[in-house]
């Protein structure tokens, strides 16, 4: 098959959503990733205000109109480099024709483009499951390099959990309407300032996350000091259409972080505990969550220590590319 003449790619339009999910779907099923989607996830995904949905996303027809191939990509610049995450799915019918390369080559041209005069040092990232061969080996045949391996960790929730034990002067609340999401994301930022790949995070990002319909504040925890500082947080998050799609009761601990200045003093398992307790209380069966196997902090350790054990490993991927001109 020859896709140079056999293709046509085209910008992402809001009517495309559907052919893209069901795309995603079928790459799924066929790759066994446990990454489906419903099309008002996508649609929300979509409108992150970190996307501009009709530049960094990219669709590959066939001849017959048929959606083959999908590419998005995540741009961020921080200091002196120019980052762009890329996504990619491709039917499996129009795999290993070149299509795998096409879209990278957008989304190099869709770095440049975003990065623009300023000089940027520029590096592509894929993210993969280890399992995914198919994926490993585009990154393998287009000069990609591991960089990095994340964890997906699990712990049933019918273990017996152990009662949260905060320092003396801190307190325990759940975030409320009154709460200035600048605090929020100002705490979360002082947490992953010296993590590896840290991009801050913007009030618009945050405040896109609160209007999300799986968003509730009684699971979005924070640690609040003596002085009143937001100290830790952990933020949960259940997905009832997810569970019901696949048939499971899982929920997330889907950031968990300590402020500096906070660290050292059993913040951080306090919160962990304090999640689990709130995902059990709302009826889930397993806990989940994603962990850098290199974080700084230790997270691993405290993890491991209240019962989490991994259950898949990820890797990321970079490819330096060469400046302009």
């Amino acid at each position: 098959m020859n896709t140079e003449t056999t293709l046509r790619s085209r910008s992402y339009t809001d009517e495309d959503a559907q052919a893209v999910c069901d795309l995603l779907n079928l790459c799924d099923a066929v790759d066994k990733l446990d990454d489906n989607y419903s099309v008002d996830d996508l649609r929300r995904e979509f409108e992150d205000p970190q996307l501009d949905k009709h530049k960094d996303m990219r669709l590959w027809h066939s001849s017959e109109g048929i959606l083959v191939g999908f590419g998005q990509i995540w741009v961020r610049t921080q200091n002196d480099e120019a980052e762009g995450g890329t996504y990619i799915r491709i039917h499996p019918e129009y795999r290993q024709h070149n299509l795998e390369t096409e879209v990278l080559a957008w989304a190099e041209g869709r770095l440049r483009e975003a990065q623009g005069q300023s000089g940027n040092r520029l590096v592509l990232r894929l993210w993969m499951p280890d399992t995914y061969k198919y994926m490993r080996d585009i990154a393998d045949n287009n000069g990609f390099k591991t960089e990095r391996y994340f964890f997906e960790m699990i712990r049933p929730l019918n273990e017996a959990i152990e009662e949260p034990k905060f320092p003396e002067g801190y307190t325990l609340r759940h975030i409320t309407a009154g709460d200035p999401a600048e605090r929020w994301v100002d705490m979360f930022n002082m947490s992953f300032i010296d993590h590896w790949n840290h991009h801050p995070m913007t009030v618009e990002e945050h405040k896109h996350t609160l209007a999300s319909p799986k968003y509730v504040p009684e699971r979005d925890l924070v640690a609040v000091a003596p002085d009143g500082e937001f100290a830790a947080f952990c933020f949960c998050l259940i997905d009832p259409e997810d569970n019901k799609r696949n048939n499971r009761s899982e929920g997330w601990i889907d950031i968990l972080g300590t402020r500096r200045g906070h660290r050292k003093i059993g913040l951080g398992k306090a919160m962990l505990l304090s999640g689990l307790l709130r995902l059990k209380a709302d009826g889930m069966e397993t806990a989940k969550l994603g962990v850098d196997a290199e974080n700084p902090t230790g997270a691993l350790r405290l993890y491991e220590s209240v019962g989490f054990r991994v259950r898949t490993t990820s890797i990321s991927t970079s490819k330096e590319l060469a400046a302009a001109g």
